[in-house]
């Protein structure tokens, strides 16, 4: 995954032992949500989220993870919290299930008519993501590892939505640009976290991926399920936010005030 040079908050990570041990806090991978210049003029409120988002604690040093969670410790509950409670001018929550589908292109068209269009700078996507889009939230490891990309389709090889495309590196400044950063060319999730949407992780998927992992023999390190299901937790892309399952959290989500998009 290619670094972002214009991250500089860093993520702490807390760990989480088996049993639910004490959280022990250390710093991750720079976090995704650092203010951004490709955050609109006005964006007072998404810089004030994303800045929070920055600083809630990500546990990701799980030793087991049960099927059910019962309690707030065992998912990223500061962060989402956050996002339950943000009341910005627009909130879009979207259900997106398929990873060659077009999800990351509909999510980019809606933030820049909603931030360009219709004048909402403050803006807040939120993806909901399970199914096969689920895939996209792991480390290109963890896809070499366990042979994601036999999951994920003919069209990918390799998890290409967490590589940012040359057209990330065109001027924020001239919005318009055809094959510039706010463009079709620059689909891909680093980008639009660096502009603000969210991406939530499923539990539910996870140790239904674990299940299927087990079931094929993709196993190297014969763990559990309950250890298998955590250490794909571990090893989800910075920034993301583990939800206790999506489908649920959508739930929140609407009780909140978000619109559901799918």
């Amino acid at each position: 995954m290619s670094e972002v040079n214009t991250r500089r908050t860093a993520l702490k990570n807390f760990g989480l032992a088996a049993g639910m041990a004490v959280l022990a806090g250390k710093h991750a991978s720079a976090s995704p949500h650092a203010e951004s210049q490709l955050l609109p003029s006005g964006a007072a409120d998404i810089r004030q989220l994303n800045d929070k988002l920055a600083n809630a604690p990500r546990r990701r040093d799980f030793a087991t993870v049960p099927m059910i969670l019962e309690h707030p410790e065992q998912w990223d509950h500061e962060a989402l919290s956050e996002v339950i409670a943000y009341h910005g001018e627009r909130r879009q929550i979207w259900d997106n299930t398929e990873i060659g589908g077009p999800w990351l292109n509909l999510m980019r068209n809606a933030l820049n008519t909603q931030v360009w269009s219709f004048k909402h700078p403050n803006s807040l996507i939120v993806s909901a993501t399970h199914g096969t889009a689920h895939l996209a939230l792991f480390t290109q490891a963890t896809w070499d590892k366990y042979d994601l990309a036999s999951r994920a389709g003919d069209k990918f090889k390799t998890n290409t939505l967490i590589i940012e495309p040359a057209a990330a590196g065109a001027d924020p400044a001239d919005f318009d640009q055809a094959d510039g950063v706010f463009s079709q060319h620059d689909n891909n999730i680093l980008t639009l976290q660096r502009r603000g949407v969210v991406f939530l992780a499923c539990h539910n998927a996870i140790w239904e991926l674990a299940d299927g992992l087990l079931a094929e023999g993709k196993n190297p390190d014969q763990l559990s399920h309950q250890a298998l299901a955590a250490e794909l937790t571990n090893h989800l892309i910075p920034g993301v936010i583990v939800t206790p399952g999506v489908v649920g959290t959508i739930a929140e989500l609407q009780h909140a005030g978000f619109t559901y998009t799918k």
